[in-house]
């Protein structure tokens, strides 16, 4: 929950008189605990964790998104198929280990229907513009590339754009897709 860019989003999405529900993994919270700082648990314990956030706010009224930044937004990428959720944002998709193109996290997406927007820095080292252009990626899944972003959508000041207006953009396309 340490994540600024996290807070602002979750804060303008607040704005806009949406409901956000922020959690931990449990890493998370054992590294802050104890101070110590460790790996993150395996995919199944991530996505168990993150199905008993959703399992406890699921109700037939209320269309749940789920959204995550890089490990968590892959996690979220893989609950999509739960009956509440209406569709996925990503902030940062780890489409590759970084430094590892050859080893694409790409498969579970190939059946997904649900909408799942993917907010990716065009320098992103973990799927860049140029690597990713080349996927086979399904019609539910839609890109949204940021100008010289990087794995934290965060341009390099000598671009001339700002990380404050990618998280503008980032907030103005989701509000436009839930509305």
């Amino acid at each position: 929950m340490e994540s600024p860019f996290m807070q602002d989003l979750a804060e303008s999405m607040a704005e806009l008189g949406l409901e956000v529900i922020r959690f931990e993994f449990p890493y998370m919270q054992k590294n802050r605990q104890d101070g110590k700082r460790r790996p993150p648990d395996r995919m199944p314990k991530i996505i168990e964790a993150f199905e008993r956030v959703i399992n406890a706010y699921a109700k037939d009224d209320i269309p749940l998104y789920l959204a995550g930044k890089s490990m968590g937004g892959r996690a979220a990428s893989m609950l999509l198929d739960h009956p509440a959720i209406r569709a996925g944002f990503v902030f940062g998709f780890p489409f590759h280990p970084r430094g590892k193109p050859e080893k694409l996290r790409t498969e579970h997406l190939i059946d997904n229907k649900r909408p799942l927007l993917i907010f990716q820095g065009e320098r992103d080292p973990m799927g860049s513009l140029l690597e990713v252009k080349e996927y086979n990626l399904p019609d539910s899944v839609q890109l949204h590339w940021l100008n010289d972003g990087d794995h934290d959508l965060k341009p390099r000041k000598s671009s001339g754009f700002s990380h404050e207006e990618h998280k503008a953009t980032v907030v103005n396309v989701i509000k436009g897709f839930i509305e």
